[in-house]
């Protein structure tokens, strides 16, 4: 798509169910694993698929004999991916996909389905890596997509304040293909500033003991939030196939 700045008093309308591909083979793909885990699968098989595909701090620490888990390579390679792929409960699926229609949409339009899958992936396993450090021994696995969301979100506020950006104060017809700033130029917008700042404050949250719909019996891993976001804020240029925006 070419990068045509508009005039900034010229309006435009956008479908409201416009969701890139990516987005939406994404959502239906996860509510797909999600139904078949509940519908399909008896209770063990279930535990079979977590032992198998979550993320399991223990496995990398500790020997498989030790407790039953699939030893081998394989399962300490994928699953550091994998495990976004699985949800507790339809509630803790349903929340991570409004977050990825809200925030996915922008940036997989940017990147294309390709890049926008890569990162999602690369976001993913930074998340794993963060809920690692904090969790050696953890026998306890690790489900679900928020570290590759929380990588949308950082992904998002790299470009989406930017002049003629989604949420600048002009948004043009090509918002989502705006050049993007440095991480510098970024953080020097104090909008940029406040909505890290109140989504590590809400992240911290879930540190202190505060708990959502949902996760009412399972602790929520902010860490793995954590590592997904900052992993996206730095990472973010190397997927970015627009150019950098440019000062005279």
């Amino acid at each position: 798509m070419l990068n045509r700045p508009t005039h900034p008093g010229t309006s435009h309308r956008e479908p409201v169910f416009n969701v890139p591909g990516a987005v939406a083979v994404m959502a239906l793909g996860l509510v797909a694993i999600h139904a078949i885990r509940v519908l399909l699968l008896s209770q063990d098989a279930d535990i079979e698929i977590l032992t198998y595909f979550a993320f399991i701090p223990a496995r990398y620490t500790l020997p498989d004999s030790m407790f039953y888990l699939p030893g081998g390579l394989g399962p300490k390679v994928w699953t550091v991916v994998s495990y976004a792929l699985l949800h507790a409960n339809w509630m803790h699926l349903i929340v991570n996909l409004v977050w990825l229609l809200a925030f996915g949409t922008p940036v997989a339009r940017r990147f294309g389905s390709t890049r926008f899958w890569l990162f999602c992936a690369v976001t993913a396993a930074a998340g794993a890596g963060a809920h690692y450090l904090a969790n050696r021994d953890a026998i306890a696995p690790l489900i679900g997509a928020s570290a590759a969301i929380s990588g949308t979100m950082a992904a998002a506020v790299r470009f989406a304040f930017g002049p003629g950006g989604a949420l600048s104060g002009y948004r043009t017809i090509f918002a989502d293909h705006q050049p993007a700033g440095t991480l510098r130029e970024n953080f020097s917008d104090k909008r940029v500033l406040i909505f890290v700042g109140a989504w590590f404050a809400f992240n911290l949250l879930f540190a202190v003991g505060v708990s959502l719909p949902g996760t009412e019996d399972a602790e929520v891993a902010w860490q793995a939030h954590i590592g997904g976001f900052v992993a996206g804020l730095l990472l973010f240029p190397l997927f970015d196939p627009v150019g950098r925006r440019r000062m005279a």
